[in-house]
C-alpha cells in the first residue's frame, strides 16, 4: 500500500490531520503528518521562516518515496519539494490547494482569483511579519460544515502564519513537471474560491481532477471520505 505524508496549510499543524490518519491506516496505508516550521509544536521564530525552510522540512521527513498531500498554502512547499528532489515523491496531491504557476508567489496567485473571501477573515500582526485568522470569522471561513468540537479544537491550535514564504516567488521546471499530480477541489470552499481551484486544476489531466462537497477543511468535515479518495488516487498511481 502507499505511504502518505500530509502537509497542513496556513496557521494549522499536523494536528489537523488527526481524524484522517487512522482512516488511512484502516485502509492499509502508512500515513504521517508533520508540523512545518513555526507551526504546531515547532518553535522556529516567525522571522526565520522561509519557503525554502518549509521545503527542507518536508524533504527531511521523507525516507522513502511518498504520496505527498498539501492542503491550501502547502501546495507551494510541496511543489518546491518536487522541484528540488522529485525522486522522493510518487505523486503530489493538492487538496483545495494553491497549485503554483511558475514564477509566481502565493500572494500573487491569490490575487488572480476574482473573489477574495479570505481578506475579511484575517488580520496582520503589528510588525507585518505574519497574519492570523479572526476568531469570530474562522468558522464561517474555514469550518462552516464542521462539528462544534472540531471548530473548538482548531481554534485552540491555530498559530500565526509567516508572510514571507507566501510572498516568495517559486520557479518550477522539469523536475516538478516530471512528478505525477492530482487535484482535489472542495466545492463549498469559502477560503479559496472553488472556481479558482478549478482554474488551477485545469493544468492537471482530466482524470486527475477530483471533487469533495466540503468546506476548506475536509479533514474535519469528512475525514473518512477524504481518506477514501486518497486511497482511490493511490490505487490508480
Amino acid at each position: 500500500m502507499a505511504e502518505f505524508l500530509l502537509i497542513h496549510g496556513s496557521c494549522h499543524g499536523a494536528w489537523c490531520w488527526r481524524d484522517v490518519l487512522p482512516e488511512l491506516a484502516a485502509l492499509g496505508h502508512s500515513a504521517r503528518a508533520i508540523d512545518l516550521p513555526s507551526h504546531g509544536k515547532d518553535t522556529t521564530p516567525i522571522k526565520d521562516v522561509t519557503l525554502d525552510l518549509y521545503r527542507d522540512a518536508i524533504l527531511a521527513a521523507i525516507d522513502a518515496p511518498v504520496m505527498l498531500v498539501g492542503h491550501s498554502m502547502a501546495g507551494f512547499p510541496i511543489a518546491a519539494a518536487a522541484e528540488h528532489a522529485p525522486q522522493k515523491i510518487v505523486r503530489l496531491i493538492n487538496l483545495c490547494a494553491y497549485a503554483p504557476y511558475s514564477g509566481y508567489s502565493l500572494v500573487e496567485m491569490r490575487k488572480l482569483a476574482k473573489r477574495q473571501p479570505l481578506l475579511d477573515a484575517i488580520e496582520k500582526s503589528a510588525d507585518g511579519m505574519s497574519w492570523t485568522p479572526i476568531q469570530s470569522k474562522a468558522r464561517e471561513t474555514f469550518y462552516h460544515d464542521c462539528s462544534d468540537e472540531n471548530v473548538a479544537f482548531a481554534q485552540d491550535h491555530l498559530t500565526p502564519q509567516a508572510i514571507l514564504p507566501q510572498a516568495t516567488k517559486l520557479e518550477l521546471g522539469a523536475h516538478y513537471d516530471s512528478v505525477a499530480k492530482s487535484y482535489i477541489r472542495c466545492t463549498e470552499d469559502r477560503t479559496i474560491p472553488s472556481e479558482f481551484q478549478a482554474e488551477m486544476a485545469a493544468a492537471f489531466a482530466p482524470e486527475e481532477r477530483y471533487e469533495m462537497q466540503t468546506s476548506h477543511s475536509p479533514f474535519f468535515a469528512d475525514p473518512k471520505g477524504l481518506a477514501a479518495l486518497l486511497d482511490k488516487i493511490a490505487r490508480s498511481s
